[in-house]
């Protein structure tokens, strides 16, 4: 396990699935974390067992302000954000396109792409001051082709996916290190969503077919190495069973 000690590791959506496991993984590993979600009682009870390394910090991604003040704080109690894992999202509601509302469709995108857009705005300037950090981002299949039912989270996802490059094209030199990571399908909430949707192939897996979050958490662990940088810029598939032998999954 890498050594994140004196790390502060900022993580959205830290109430459940991927992104609670990427927080107790992270303070396994000597990191600083700050668990952020809309979720008050959620992220508090998970930061009081982690222990006085951890903070929890309620707030909507989809409000920049939230954002900002919730990159201030952090830097205020631990003097850094050295990592941001942009984990936040929603599927729901599923629904064809020509049957969607509008005003659900958009707030799928407030949180999606302009959630993801918020932490980034809000850090690199933190980063850039200290020399550099990881801004690593849930990605997904469905960032490179279309599912039924799911154009606000397909649309999202492929927008999120062009961010993370456009991180790398202006901040690399500036020591920021920006990643996607495609998990596959994880055993989390938002896949019981999608199996009550009972629309399209993804609806119809069998529960054991989708790996523990912990597996995701544990590739953001990895992705904040130099073994890594390979993929700046871009995205890693954790469905890659190269990916999973190097983070030893396998």
């Amino acid at each position: 396990m890498a050594d994140m000690s004196g790390k502060t590791v900022i993580i959205t959506g830290a109430s459940r699935g991927i992104g609670e496991s990427a927080a107790r993984i992270f303070a396994q590993a000597g990191a600083s974390v700050v668990l952020t979600a809309r979720s008050t009682e959620a992220i508090a009870a998970i930061a009081d067992e982690i222990g006085p390394q951890a903070m929890a910090i309620p707030c909507d991604v989809a409000d920049y302000g939230q954002v900002a003040a919730m990159v201030s704080a952090t830097v205020e109690r631990f003097g850094a954000v050295d990592v941001l894992i942009n984990n936040a999202g929603v599927v729901e509601p599923i629904a064809h396109l020509d049957q969607s509302v509008p005003d659900e469709w958009g707030q799928v995108i407030d949180i999606n792409l302009k959630g993801v857009y918020h932490g980034m705005r809000a850090v690199m300037p933190v980063m850039e001051r200290a020399g550099g950090g990881s801004i690593l981002t849930i990605s997904s299949g469905a960032a490179h082709g279309p599912v039924e039912a799911w154009s606000h989270y397909c649309a999202s996802k492929a927008a999120v996916n062009m961010l993370t490059r456009c991180v790398d094209k202006e901040a690399r030199d500036k020591g920021i290190r920006a990643i996607g990571l495609s998990p596959g399908t994880v055993a989390t909430q938002m896949q019981r969503e999608i199996k009550a949707s009972g629309i399209n192939p993804v609806s119809q897996l069998e529960w054991s077919d989708h790996i523990p979050p912990e597996w995701p958490a544990r590739c953001l662990l990895w992705m904040c190495g130099a073994e890594a940088d390979a993929w700046l810029g871009d995205e890693i598939s954790l469905r890659d069973e190269d990916i999973r032998r190097k983070v030893g999954l396998v």
